[in-house]
């Protein structure tokens, strides 16, 4: 399949370490399908990611004594978790509990937070020295870094 690659030896590390890069990035994506229940999407990805690692696991063993075939594959590894985690993080797939501590009266937060268009639950306590309010509301993930931004906004303290 990949004969030419006699001919040229240098290319043989780049496709097993950029074939790795997208295996493992594709399995860290099919694995965060999976958990959401994507019963399309994740086989669809599932298959890519197969395929491509037998397709780079055979020239590797094809070479059995080939250490940069090795290190180019060891190095894709790492490298492919890397991405997979810096594009699970811009997709942001999902919700999450936001559950807010503050000492202040959360009546301004809480129409912050209606303002987006998020509900939100209130839990009066008691704390050791005083009154606590817990504020609780379900936001999606893409949401959170502007969410955590006027939180701070409404007490630094929380």
């Amino acid at each position: 399949m990949f004969e030419f690659l006699e001919q040229y030896p240098i290319l043989l590390p780049l496709i097993i370490f950029f074939g790795r890069i997208i295996d493992v990035t594709l399995g860290t994506l099919r694995i965060i399908f999976v958990s959401k229940g994507q019963k399309t999407l994740a086989p669809i990805i599932g298959f890519f990611e197969v395929f491509i690692w037998i397709v780079v696991i055979s020239q590797i063993l094809s070479r059995a004594n080939d250490l940069v075939a090795y290190l180019s594959y060891a190095a894709g590894y790492a490298t492919g978790n890397y991405v997979g985690i810096i594009i699970e993080q811009r997709i942001a797939y999902g919700v999450l509990v936001c559950r807010i501590y503050t000492n202040n009266e959360p009546g301004r937060l809480i129409a912050l937070l209606s303002e987006r268009g998020y509900g939100s639950t209130i839990i009066e306590g008691m704390g050791s020295k005083k009154k606590v309010y817990i504020i609780e509301a379900v936001v999606e993930r893409k949401a959170m870094k502007e969410i955590d931004r006027f939180i701070k906004e409404f007490d630094k303290n929380t």
